[in-house]
């Protein structure tokens, strides 16, 4: 596994959805001693808030499919969970 950092990510969801508002949070601090996190405190929980016009017209459901299929090589590197916020 290597180390995920807020900025891949933020790489591959601007390659792949052309977001015209982005951030990426790492909370991976906030669960240590959880499922999934490990002894760095880092790498391991994101949150994202994300619009993107490639949105438009599609449910909650196919937005949030959209970033999970741009990240989906990220759990196979640690990646244990992920908070999808759409905005507006």
């Amino acid at each position: 596994m290597s180390e995920i950092r807020a900025a891949d990510i933020e790489a591959r969801l601007r390659a792949h959805c052309a977001p015209s508002a982005l951030e990426v949070i790492d909370e991976s601090a906030q669960h240590a001693g959880h499922a999934g996190a490990d002894a760095s405190g880092i790498g391991t929980h994101f949150r994202v808030r994300i619009a993107s016009p490639l949105f438009t017209g599609l449910s909650r459901v196919a937005r949030h499919r959209l970033v999970y299929d741009a990240l989906h090589d990220f759990p196979e590197r640690g990646l244990h969970a992920l908070a999808i916020e759409i905005l507006a």
